[in-house]
């Protein structure tokens, strides 16, 4: 479905070569998509410009990487918006969006957050890639529910992470900060009672060998940007700022498209391993979805964003 690997042919003298790095390792279906990404602009660049993919956590840790691409360490970055919440309060625009990355750069959504980026985090904002991915509740087990027909997840410990931190805090939940790769040994040795985590890459990570109820419906989208360095964007030639830009807006479609096949063959696959889904329906679904979108956009409200009314009309449809 996604390219998975790349060539490094030598650069022609006057081509422009664009060093990237992602936040997540090469064989997670997130990065596979980027390359598609570095794929279609080779394709289409060639004597103009090039990427070059240096890899993912392993070069620079993921905390670390927008601030190498701001410095001029590396050129171009793949991975979610939410990881500088601290610096970017705008990031929840996607956490909480209800329209799809096209939709956003036609109504003037994405406009503003390559505002926000280039003002908070002082890199230029390409394209927002894979987005519509929706992130699930997983237990070990079946929770408790509710008399309105929603779950109880009073007292559980749920691996979380500050996306959705307060709004399992609000399902009764106590969040659990884990890095990823302890997350298996962790569901292994029963330290905590389930997971948020998108719906893509569950079972990449053989997360599913021990999850084995999912919370329907989905909440939230995937925040996945690629940006790349003011400095060196302001610096290439217009051809290349072309190619480019139209591979972003090309390719925000067709990765959309493309995990929605794959969100589908997971669900299909999840449920053939024996995973149950718990659908929500009713009052206690809109009372589900009301906590988790609103936890969101009050996140960013309460940080002083200047740009929280903008966006929230551009992503916000509920």
């Amino acid at each position: 479905m996604f390219a998975a690997t790349l060539g490094t042919a030598p650069a022609r003298a006057d081509e422009v070569v664009l060093r990237a790095v992602a936040a997540f390792p090469k064989a997670l279906a997130f990065t596979k998509s980027f390359l598609g990404y570095v794929d279609k602009v080779n394709a289409a660049g060639k004597g103009v410009v090039r990427i070059d993919f240096t890899g993912g956590p392993e070069v620079i840790p993921q905390n670390q990487q927008v601030d190498s691409v701001r410095r001029g360490v590396l050129d171009m970055h793949y991975g979610p918006a939410s990881f500088y919440l601290g610096k970017m309060p705008e990031a929840d625009a996607w956490v909480g969006a209800t329209v799809t990355a096209m939709e956003a750069r036609k109504n003037g959504g994405f406009a503003i957050m390559q505002k926000a980026f280039d003002e908070k985090l002082g890199v230029t904002l390409l394209g927002h890639i894979d987005s519509g991915i929706g992130f699930h509740v997983y237990l070990l087990k079946e929770p408790k529910r509710t008399a309105d027909g929603g779950v109880d997840l009073n007292g559980l410990k749920i691996r979380s992470q500050p996306i959705y931190k307060s709004f399992f805090e609000d399902l009764g939940a106590v969040s659990v900060s884990v890095p990823v790769p302890e997350v298996y040994g962790g569901l292994e040795r029963s330290v905590f009672d389930g997971a948020g985590w998108p719906i893509i890459g569950i079972l990449d990570l053989n997360w599913d060998k021990f999850l084995k109820v999912r919370i329907d419906p989905g909440f939230y989208s995937t925040d996945l940007g690629i940006t790349i360095n003011t400095a060196k964007w302001n610096s290439l030639p217009q051809a290349a700022k072309d190619i480019l830009t139209k591979a972003a807006i090309e390719y925000e479609q067709e990765s959309f498209d493309n995990f929605q096949k794959e969100i589908k063959a997971t669900d299909e696959t999840a449920r053939s391993r024996g995973m149950t889904v718990l659908k929500l329906t009713g009052a206690a679904e809109k009372a589900y979805l009301d906590k988790a979108y609103e936890s969101a956009w009050k996140r960013m409200k309460d940080a002083g964003s200047p740009h929280y009314d903008a966006l929230r009309k551009a992503y916000y449809t509920r």
